[in-house]
């Protein structure tokens, strides 16, 4: 397997615009010939169909959800970067470029990064003409707040519900493709195989969610923007339904796999309280602009916070990072939280917590203040943890938020499958090992609005449209494959459920391959995972049938995968001897323990391609050269 990263040379600056005069057009006239299949309707989903239908090209848009508007981008909180500089503060397209290098602690490429700066401004204005209602100033113009790892202001932003208003943006211009007839929406359709005829991608195989039915379909490329693999760890922020299914089963075809260890932990999560729980609820990083992090002093002080005196408090990211101070990045705020809990200053009854004040904003803004910035997540604490938030600080711990890891794609976003397509969090691009607060948005929108729509282009204008039909035997393969293995997981008939078995998996995860990993842990995790996946399918229990709605057969086939993914993420954990951004070894820190990167052995990126069954998969390597953006020690002091 060769890895080509296909980044244009010349400046950085030029890079992009250089690159897209360069490439091949398909004529207007030509373009309805050609099908596209995008799987996944998020913000990368739905904004790549949308835009993919509105230049001319047949789309065939599938979600397993019951409409768009339940894709998982609607639970994004915070707000969306772009480099606008409307505050006059210092930003600009370089220093978003700078920002995220630097944030993904330069594990990243430094010509993905500038294109997603670069194109960061466009995304707003596309937004706006939509009707995105973002926060205004009284005078009408846009609002901007920080977010973590950085000292400008350009996180866009409505109220606390960013993400849903972009996927209603996005929504309403995909649903203006379906009336037109452009797209063809699939709803309740879940991706189980990928279809590759001589080396090329030319389809993909479903199941009808609410009647069992097996189908294939047919095109000239596909576009995975499936979302992340975080729900491997059980306990996450993800919803339940989300999964890896489709990047797995496009990985067992061929397609790399980078970075996998690479997950970000986010440090402001409202704290698990017990094993009842079958996820985790995120409180927005936004709130960490007015919000104070702190802990007590003394260890084992149990006493309520307004009883606690204000030189008894350790506002430690403020002593530690005086810099960036409750703004820090999420890695490293997230490590912070960790080692004030371990030392045993944990608040909450498990001890597992951090406090998050707002006293200090109330007191100099005023409560009404806080409550048009903030008032829908204060209202969700309270009915979460019935506890009020405007009167008593809110506890926060770390957990899983988003995979910086995903298939390994170059400039142009296609995998090493060739006419495989990857946007989102379903790849590995932009983000190095640690993401950004408010990038996610970014990037989705960037790729599906700004990016696929020229280089699936550029793909296409070099084949003939509908070279491979559905009636091609491969179609039938993989349809049998589906078929014979959800028959295999329904005829187990064991004695544990597939919940168990994910928690289990999900607590190996956590425990040994979470916020900080070793070399024995992530070796005893490599042993467990493998006798854990055997039992799976010894022993589980699957009911009902294959011919109708059957959740349990479909979490059943998707925790089958992340018993796969699991080892294949510890096993990248354990090769990368190094401490970089959210990847952090504990045999690899300064001395005042931060992270140690290792340039000189590590400076590239892991792409893993399958091996077959039972074989150990083979870790292919991406050089990553930094022209632009000198290496250099990560530093938010």
């Amino acid at each position: 397997m060769e890895l080509k990263s296909n980044v244009p040379p010349g400046p950085i600056e030029e890079k992009w615009s250089r690159h897209k005069f360069q490439m091949k057009l398909v004529n207007p006239a030509n373009k309805r010939k050609y099908s596209v299949i995008v799987v996944g309707s998020g913000l990368a989903g739905g904004s790549a169909a949308a835009t993919l239908s509105e230049l001319g090209y047949r789309v065939a848009c599938f979600c397993y959800q019951d409409s768009p508007r339940r894709a998982h981008s609607i639970a994004a909180q915070g707000g969306i970067n772009a480099a606008k500089n409307y505050q006059n503060d210092g930003d600009s397209i370089y220093r978003l470029f700078y920002d995220t290098v630097k944030g993904g602690d330069f594990r990243a490429r430094e010509g993905n990064v500038h294109r997603l700066a670069e194109v960061s401004v466009n995304i707003i204005d596309q937004c706006v003409a939509q009707g995105v209602p973002f926060a205004r100033e009284y005078g009408g113009t846009l609002a901007n707040r920080s977010f973590g790892g950085a000292q400008v202001s350009r996180t866009f932003y409505a109220r606390g519900q960013t993400g849903q208003q972009l996927l209603l943006g996005a929504y309403q211009a995909l649903q203006k493709q379906v009336g037109l007839g452009g797209v063809t929406m699939y709803p309740r359709h879940e991706m189980l195989e990928l279809v590759v005829v001589d080396d090329r991608t030319r389809g993909i195989v479903t199941r009808d969610l609410e009647t069992g039915k097996i189908e294939s379909f047919a095109a000239d490329a596909v576009v995975l923007c499936t979302g992340g693999y975080g729900n491997v760890f059980y306990l996450a922020t993800y919803a339940k339904g989300c999964n890896a299914t489709a990047i797995w089963r496009a990985y067992k075809k061929g397609a790399a796999f980078g970075n996998p260890c690479f997950t970000q932990i986010h440090p402001t999560c409202i704290p698990v309280t017990g094993d009842h729980q079958s996820k985790l609820t995120l409180m927005s990083e936004s709130l960490r602009n007015d919000g104070r992090i702190w802990v007590p002093k003394e260890k084992g002080d149990t006493r309520p916070p307004g009883q606690i005196p204000e030189d008894q408090r350790d506002y430690y990211l403020e002593r530690k990072y005086p810099s960036f101070g409750n703004l820090s990045p999420r890695d490293i705020s997230s490590r912070a939280a960790k080692e004030a809990c371990d030392e045993g200053r944990g608040v909450g009854k498990s001890g597992q917590g951090v406090y998050l004040d707002f006293a200090d904003a109330i007191s100099r803004l005023g409560v009404d203040t806080i409550r048009e910035r903030y008032g829908n997540l204060f209202d969700m604490y309270e009915r979460i943890t019935d506890e009020d938030p405007y009167k008593v600080p809110m506890r926060i711990y770390p957990a899983t938020h988003y995979t910086m890891g995903g298939l390994w794609v170059d400039y142009n976003l296609m995998s090493t499958i060739p006419g495989l397509f990857v946007c989102g969090e379903a790849n590995f691009s932009d983000h190095g090992a640690n993401r950004l607060g408010a990038s996610a948005l970014m990037q989705g929108l960037a790729d599906g609005y700004f990016i696929i729509p020229y280089t699936i282009g550029n793909y296409l204008a070099s084949s003939k449209p509908g070279a491979v039909p559905a009636s091609h035997p491969a179609f039938k393969d993989a349809e049998a494959t589906v078929t014979d293995r959800l028959k295999k997981l329904l005829s187990i008939q064991g004695h544990r459920t597939v919940d168990t078995f994910h928690r289990t998996l999900g607590k190996i995860m956590w425990d040994y391959c979470g916020m900080a990993r070793n070399e024995q842990g992530l070796k005893t995790a490599l042993e467990k995972i493998p006798a854990l996946r055997e039992e799976f399918w010894q022993d589980v229990r699957v009911l009902g049938d294959d011919g109708e709605v059957n959740q349990s057969l479909e979490k059943a086939g998707r925790v089958a995968d992340f018993l796969e993914l699991g080892e294949l993420l510890c096993l990248d954990a354990l090769e990368r001897n190094e401490s970089c951004g959210a990847h952090f070894r504990e045999e690899y820190q300064t001395e005042d323990g931060e992270a140690a990167r290792d340039d000189e052995n590590f400076c590239h990126v892991a792409a893993w391609e399958y091996a077959g069954e039972g074989n150990r998969p083979v870790r292919h390597i991406e050089p990553l050269v930094f022209e632009f953006l000198p290496l250099q020690t990560r530093s938010y002091k």
